[in-house]
C-alpha cells in the first residue's frame, strides 16, 4: 500500500511538472525564434515608426519604447530589422500597401480610423499598434506581443520610458529623487566618461536637445537624442541617428572634438564645458569671433559670463567693420539661452539623482 501511494505521488508530481514546464518551453521557443512555424527567421524587415514625435509632443518617449520593442522582436524571432522614424510628410501606410515596408507602428487612434485592408496586431501598449504588411506574419507577431506584454521584463522596460516624462526643474523643486534620469542613462554614462564630464551634465545636454526623444527632428534636419546633423554623423562614421547609442556617440564625439579646441587654454572645468556647449550650439567660428572681440574690448575671454556682456555689441552693424570678427553679426540669444538652460538642467539632475 505504501509503495502504491509513493508511485501515485511520483506520477502526480511528474504530471504537474509537465503542465508547468510545457508553457514555459513554448514561450521560450517563441520568444527566441525557435518555433517550427517561425516564418520570419532570417528575413530582412523594414519597420517605420510613424508616431510623429517631436521634443514637445505628448508621446516623446513612445518612439524610443517601440524602437526597443521592435528590435527585441527581431532578436527573439531570428530576423533583422531596419527601423525608420517616419517624417510628418511621409505616408508609410501607402508604403506598407505597396510592399515597401513590412511593419508600421502608429498611434492606436490612427489605426482605428485607418483604411481597411491593413492587418493590425494586438496593441503593444495603450498608445500604439503595429500594422503588418504580410498577413502570414500576424500570428507570430501577436503571439510574441502576447507573451512580451505579460512578462515582468515588459513591465520593467515600460516603466523606464513612462517615468521619463517629467519636467526636471519642477521635479527638482519638489524634492523628488530617482536613481535614473532617462532610458538612456547607461549610454550617457559611457560617453560622458570619455568626455571627462559628470554624466548628468551630458544628460542635461541630451534633454535640452531632444527631451530624451529619439525621434526628435529639427527644421534644420538635426536628428535624434543629441540633434546631430547628418553631415556631422557621417564625419564620425555614424549611419543610424535613430539608434540611441550611435546618436549619443556622434554627439559626444563632436563635443569632444570641440572641447579639445579649448582644453589647453586657461579655462577651469565649468568654463571649458560652457565654451564647448557654445561651440556645439553656435559653431566654433562664432565662439572664436566672440572671444577675439572680447579680448579687443579688454574683456576676460576665459569667462563665458564676460563674453555674454559683449554679445549685444556684436549685433550692431558696426561689427561688420571689425577685423577681429570673421563671420559678421552674431545675435547670440539662442546660444546664451542654450547654455543657461543646460546648466539649470544639470543642477536639477544633480538634485534628482544625487548619486553620480
Amino acid at each position: 500500500m505504501k509503495v502504491k501511494t509513493q508511485l501515485r505521488l511520483r506520477n502526480l508530481f511528474i504530471s504537474l511538472m509537465v503542465i508547468c514546464i510545457t508553457p514555459l518551453c513554448e514561450r521560450g521557443r517563441m520568444l527566441n525564434g525557435a518555433s517550427s512555424e517561425n516564418t520570419l527567421a532570417g528575413k530582412e524587415l523594414i519597420c517605420a515608426i510613424d508616431l510623429c514625435d517631436d521634443m514637445y509632443g505628448a508621446h516623446g518617449l513612445e518612439t524610443g519604447f517601440n524602437y526597443q520593442m521592435i528590435n527585441r522582436f527581431a532578436h527573439d524571432n531570428g530576423c533583422n530589422v531596419k527601423v525608420i522614424a517616419a517624417r510628418k510628410d511621409e505616408n508609410w501606410i501607402d508604403s506598407l500597401k505597396q510592399d515597401k515596408a513590412d511593419i508600421v507602428i502608429m498611434h492606436t487612434h490612427n489605426s482605428a480610423t485607418s483604411e481597411s485592408g491593413l492587418v493590425f496586431s494586438r496593441n503593444i501598449d495603450d498608445e500604439t499598434a503595429w500594422a503588418v504588411r504580410d498577413s502570414d506574419y500576424i500570428k507570430q507577431v501577436n503571439i510574441w506581443i502576447s507573451h512580451m506584454t505579460s512578462s515582468h521584463d515588459y513591465e520593467e522596460t515600460r516603466s523606464i520610458y513612462t517615468s521619463g516624462k517629467y519636467d526636471p526643474i519642477k521635479r527638482a523643486e519638489k524634492g523628488i529623487t530617482s536613481k535614473t534620469l532617462s532610458p538612456y542613462d547607461h549610454i550617457i554614462r559611457k560617453y560622458a566618461a570619455e568626455l571627462g564630464w559628470d554624466w548628468r551634465m551630458l544628460a542635461a545636454v541630451v534633454y535640452q536637445e531632444s527631451k530624451f526623444s529619439i525621434g526628435s527632428r529639427s527644421h534644420r534636419g538635426a536628428q535624434g537624442l543629441m540633434q546631430v546633423m547628418p553631415q556631422t554623423a557621417k564625419y564620425y562614421k555614424v549611419d543610424d541617428l535613430l539608434d540611441p547609442d550611435q546618436n549619443i556617440k556622434a554627439g559626444s564625439s563632436h563635443l569632444k572634438r570641440l572641447q579639445n579646441l579649448y582644453i589647453k587654454q586657461d579655462l577651469d572645468h565649468i568654463e571649458l564645458i560652457k565654451f564647448t556647449l557654445a561651440a556645439y550650439n553656435a559653431g566654433e567660428g562664432r565662439v572664436a569671433d566672440c572671444r577675439n572681440f572680447a579680448a579687443k574690448q579688454q574683456v576676460d575671454s576665459t569667462k563665458w559670463d564676460e563674453i555674454v556682456k559683449i554679445i549685444p555689441m556684436m549685433r550692431e552693424d558696426s561689427i561688420l567693420e571689425d577685423e577681429s570678427v570673421k563671420l559678421g553679426k552674431f545675435q547670440g540669444h539662442e546660444t546664451i539661452a542654450y547654455i543657461d538652460n543646460v546648466m539649470a538642467l544639470y543642477d536639477a539632475f544633480c538634485k534628482i539623482c544625487p548619486e553620480a
